[in-house]
């Protein structure tokens, strides 16, 4: 009898042996998934195309995420769901989870990187803040002005032919994007933005105003960006240019100059730049300069397209930050004088 009573107890003594161990394996791989990563800082973590159970091991200990990788195999087979890896950057942060970090890459949620346009700033400045953007695919350098242009269609933009520049055409903001991403596509989305507001402000415009396309309204608005950084100021700005195109006046204003002379700038206006013709020098030329001088942001064009009511015609800067507006030369000359006689005291 008592052998037979062994008989059965034994197998049963090992059924039990092997659920403790089984559950205290799976324990010791719930332990693991959810230990933190080694990282003391964020980081930036990318899994490449095609990435399998094995690619993934080898990324995990290369970057010394995890010490030791021998239970990974067994989390995969355990948590397959773990191990629906889609190819991205990823954004690692301290104090995530084994866990966590393969349930990101599972998600695909990849991390969005910001680049920030400022209203005022140029295409050159645009250039330069592309090309120092990380994981950006750079397309531009391999096209000609012309392609880029035909590539974003801004020649068929508003019904406007006339434009060969993407000067003034990109709408400053700040932009997320993912690794991978190309500038060509940035610009598109800024284009589209602008194309849309210049659009929609366009079709809202005052009446009467003296621009014949919506292309001079934007130039209109950079030039208004340029000139002031005032809110309460844009409407008064643009009333004294448009007052001025109404009246035959030439616009003479500085940020168009300095626009023109490029490279040439170096800080300071000189009396021969005033007198030396360039297609921007509204000291010299009629009329609006052919192209923008800068992105316009959105108060600046609401400005050009609903500009304040004046009789103003000339504005010089008031030594406070702000602008002193003007209905005649007298006045102005005066203006000028107490701004001089400001610059000096302050020396």
């Amino acid at each position: 009898m008592k052998l037979k009573k062994r008989i059965f107890i034994l197998p049963g003594l090992i059924i039990a042996i092997a659920v403790i161990v089984f559950f205290s394996f799976m324990k010791k791989i719930q332990n693991f998934a959810a230990q933190d990563i080694n990282l003391s800082q964020e980081m930036i973590f990318t899994v490449p195309v095609g990435t399998g159970r094995t690619g993934m091991e080898a990324l995990l200990s290369q970057h010394k995420l995890i010490e030791d990788n021998q239970l990974l195999p067994w989390l995969f087979r355990f948590k397959p769901e773990l191990a629906k890896f889609k190819a991205g950057t990823y954004r690692l942060q301290k104090g995530m989870s084994l866990r966590d970090i393969l349930q990101l890459f599972a998600s695909g949620k990849e991390t969005q990187f910001p680049i920030r346009f400022v209203e005022g700033s140029r295409l050159s400045d645009w250039s330069k803040i592309l090309q120092n953007a990380p994981y950006l695919k750079h397309e531009i350098e391999s096209k000609t002005p012309q392609e880029l242009l035909d590539t974003l269609g801004i020649n068929d933009t508003l019904g406007i032919k006339e434009s060969n520049s993407l000067e003034g055409w990109l709408y400053p903001d700040t932009y997320m994007y993912t690794a991978g991403t190309s500038d060509v596509e940035l610009l598109k989305r800024a284009y589209n933005k602008m194309k849309t507001t210049v659009g929609q402000e366009w079709e809202n415009r005052e009446k009467n105003l003296p621009y014949k396309s919506a292309y001079e309204m934007l130039i209109m608005a950079s030039i208004i960006e340029k000139e002031t950084a005032i809110e309460s100021e844009r409407t008064k700005v643009a009333s004294v240019f448009v007052n001025r195109l109404r009246l035959k006046m030439r616009l003479q204003t500085d940020p168009t100059v300095i626009y023109g002379l490029g490279d040439k700038y170096t800080g300071t206006i000189f009396r021969s730049n005033l007198n030396t013709l360039t297609p921007y020098n509204t000291y010299m030329i009629d009329g609006l300069p052919p192209t923008p001088i800068a992105m316009p942001g959105l108060a600046s064009i609401k400005a050009a397209a609903h500009p304040a009511v004046t009789e103003y015609l000339y504005f010089v800067a008031n030594g406070d930050g702000g602008h002193t507006f003007t209905t005649n030369l007298i006045e102005h000359n005066k203006a000028v004088g107490l701004y001089r006689q400001r610059l000096k005291q302050d020396k």
